[in-house]
């Protein structure tokens, strides 16, 4: 009996006593625990969340081989880790440098305050919703082209700072006036962030896509191109023939009506859809969609 006190004493002893804890300790671990959650959260504003989700599934790839003794795959797998560790600096290269530009402003520290805050605490309001809605109908009546990102939870900022700072709250008259022809700011893109618009005149990456319809221009190739690169809700307006476009998820919606149009901003609320009217379109392209698919 006295053995078996001897270990449940000796048991509790080694695995169950409480380490001393002082004040340094709790200061470790809260200045740790936020820069996990402030790496997570930039990892999930910028593309490197989805590349981060192809790396995990590589992840649970080797541990099932390791787990089935699959000797050959991690053998490779053993052979190709150093150069995929290298690999994943490359892909990360532009990501890496923006959060090392991050950490070298002077409001950083003030933003590490702000904990939990996204690109804007405001979300799209109904009001805003209904002013790009407005907008995006009047140019298309008079055949006026534009390019509206609404951004989403991505961040915007290394695009936005391509174009002029606006900074404004959304109203149709302002985006209206923005892509008047001959005006200063009308050739670009505009962003809007939350209910205000951010930029104007700003650079977009063009997408690459061979499938998309050779009829469409640059303003087209650049909504697609940003739409497959963050998560934002692109509005394109043909100058060519007063159509309505969207871009979302490197996918292509033409000839969107108001009811699609609202659907796809009430997405960025993450609000109900609106159920969209059923139109068929002959002739699409492999990376468009028709109004019925959405």
């Amino acid at each position: 009996m006295s053995a078996v006190n001897n270990y449940v004493h000796n048991f509790f002893e080694k695995y169950l006593t409480i380490p001393d804890i002082y004040v340094s300790d709790i200061v470790e671990i809260i200045v740790i625990a936020v820069l996990i959650y402030y790496v997570i959260l930039w990892f999930k504003k910028s593309r490197a969340w989805s590349l981060l989700k192809g790396i995990f599934v590589i992840v649970i790839f080797m541990v099932i081989a390791s787990l089935f003794h699959l000797t050959t795959i991690l053998w490779i797998i053993n052979k190709t880790l150093s150069a995929g560790i290298i690999a994943i600096v490359i892909i990360f290269q532009p990501e890496l440098r923006r959060a090392l530009e991050e950490l070298g402003k002077k409001n950083v520290a003030f933003k590490l305050l702000k904990i939990g805050n996204n690109i804007d605490d405001e979300s799209l309001s109904d009001q805003s919703v209904e002013e790009i809605i407005r907008a995006t109908l009047e140019m298309a009546k008079v055949k006026t082209g534009a390019l509206i990102v609404v951004a989403r939870d991505h961040d915007l900022s290394q695009y936005s700072e391509t174009g002029i700072k606006v900074g404004a709250k959304i109203t149709s008259q302002l985006l209206i006036n923005i892509f008047e022809k001959n005006t200063p700011l009308h050739d670009g893109a505009v962003i809007i962030e939350g209910n205000k618009i951010v930029s104007a005149t700003c650079y977009l990456p063009l997408s690459d896509s061979v499938s998309l319809s050779k009829e469409l221009g640059t303003r087209h190739r650049a909504g697609l191109g940003i739409s497959e690169v963050t998560d934002s809700i692109v509005i394109i307006v043909s100058e060519e023939n007063g159509s309505v476009s969207i871009a979302r998820d490197g996918q292509l919606i033409r000839y969107a009506d108001t009811a699609i149009l609202k659907n796809e901003l009430v997405k960025a609320q993450a609000k109900a859809e609106v159920k969209p009217k059923k139109r068929f379109w002959k002739g699409r392209e492999r990376n468009e969609k028709s109004n019925d698919e959405n």
